[in-house]
């Protein structure tokens, strides 16, 4: 029993003390008195271990609702994050769709103004090889597609068919070195030609000296070449340069139409350069 009592004292005295206040308190019941040098001793030493042990108490209490408030905010944090990036995609894909249908009812207005037979395609492939700057679109002989006819959009001309398969097609872009179009100024109907130079402007060649262009005019297509109806936009007369001497006056064209970002064409026909069914899809451009 001593042993215990050795072993346990500490607590038991701390126990003593800690009862005591509440032993007294009972015995006095609700009669006041004033605290004696007893229990001014022990609350004296038991007021910081009280203090101590709310202390840890409410701190615990605290770490453990902050704990639990912090992980249902995270959590609607994630979820909050997740809903934000399904909205953000739905938004993209609608904003794409929306542009989408905006090009195509442009495209099929266009359509409707321009005479004789009418193909929309997509584009589909662009080739790699700089020696012809060409695309592929997703139409073919199938949908009555052939060498020869001129693919356009509703800003102005994009290139010739140069190649025709089932189901698609090949287009020699206006920017290809090898492409001529036969083209007007539209203001003073002076006459000229369109080269291409590759990825950039047009040239205007064989327009004479003596003929009314100036920088800014609009160039369109002449419908001389067979190839291309007229009236078609080609672009912008650039950088006009006008000698002193010789026949021809120089300048470039800006083309209407980007076609490093082609996404929907028109493949329109023409009596002079649409080929029949059946021929043969080989051939340069005209």
């Amino acid at each position: 029993m001593l042993s215990l009592l050795k072993r346990y004292r500490r607590p038991l005295l701390v126990g003593i003390l800690l009862l005591y206040p509440l032993a007294a308190f009972l015995v006095s019941g609700r009669r006041g008195r004033d605290p004696n040098f007893i229990d001014r001793g022990v609350i004296a030493l038991t007021a910081p271990v009280q203090q101590g042990l709310t202390a840890t108490i409410d701190g615990a209490v605290a770490a453990v609702r902050n704990y639990l408030d912090l992980r249902g905010v995270r959590q609607e944090n994630d979820a909050l994050h997740l809903e934000n990036l399904q909205l953000r995609s739905t938004v993209q894909v609608l904003g794409e769709t929306r542009a989408e249908n905006g090009r195509l009812r442009k495209l099929l207005a266009y359509a409707e103004a321009v005479p004789g037979p009418e193909v929309p395609a997509r584009v589909v492939g662009v080739n790699p090889v700089a020696k012809l700057l060409s695309v592929r679109i997703s139409s073919g002989e199938q949908d009555g597609v052939f060498r020869g006819m001129s693919v356009v959009t509703p800003d102005g001309i994009v290139g010739q068919v140069i190649r025709a398969t089932g189901g698609y097609a090949d287009v020699a872009l206006v920017t290809d070195p090898q492409s001529r179009v036969a083209v007007r100024v539209q203001r003073s109907r002076a006459r000229g030609t369109a080269a291409g130079a590759g990825n950039g402007p047009l040239t205007l060649e064989n327009m004479l000296r003596t003929e009314d262009v100036e920088d800014g005019d609009l160039i369109i297509t002449s419908g001389t070449d067979g190839i291309y109806p007229p009236g078609l936009v080609v672009g912008r007369v650039t950088h006009l340069e006008k000698k002193e001497h010789g026949m021809f006056q120089r300048a470039d064209i800006l083309p209407a139409v980007d076609t490093s970002r082609l996404e929907e064409v028109l493949v329109v026909g023409s009596p002079y350069s649409a080929m029949a069914p059946g021929a043969t899809a080989e051939g340069s451009q005209k």
